[in-house]
């Protein structure tokens, strides 16, 4: 499977954004899928991660309340909104398939990263 990021831009904070992620393959509805943030000189992070149906999702302490993740398997494309944008939410935004047991959250536990997407949030 290929994945493709895309919706980011520059926003001031309260702001909203909605990132999508274009899967390519038809096997999509069959992966687990999660997105992952990387701030400049950080570590990649986990944001939230969906089950395969779209009944079933998680988020970091950090993002819970505000963003949503959601996904639409007859159109192979993963979703996150973002609402209350803060300055901290700047970073290159990534999607991936997750390969291991439900509520994974760090890197090695995701595979076939997508090209991310950069949201960069102004004060």
């Amino acid at each position: 499977v290929q994945l493709q990021a895309s919706g980011g831009g520059l926003v001031e904070a309260g702001a909203s954004l909605r990132l999508s992620c274009a899967a390519s393959g038809r096997f999509f509805g069959s992966y687990d899928m999660g997105w992952f943030r990387q701030a400049p000189g950080k570590e990649r992070e986990f944001v939230a991660a969906i089950n395969r149906s779209g009944t079933s999702s998680y988020y970091a302490e950090s993002v819970k309340g505000r963003f949503t993740i959601s996904r639409d398997n007859a159109k192979n494309v993963l979703y996150l909104q973002m609402i209350n944008l803060k300055p901290e939410d700047t970073a290159v935004y990534y999607c991936a398939v997750q390969i291991a047991d439900w509520n994974a959250r760090s890197r090695d536990e995701y595979n076939y990263w997508g090209q991310g997407t950069l949201v960069t949030v102004s004060s």
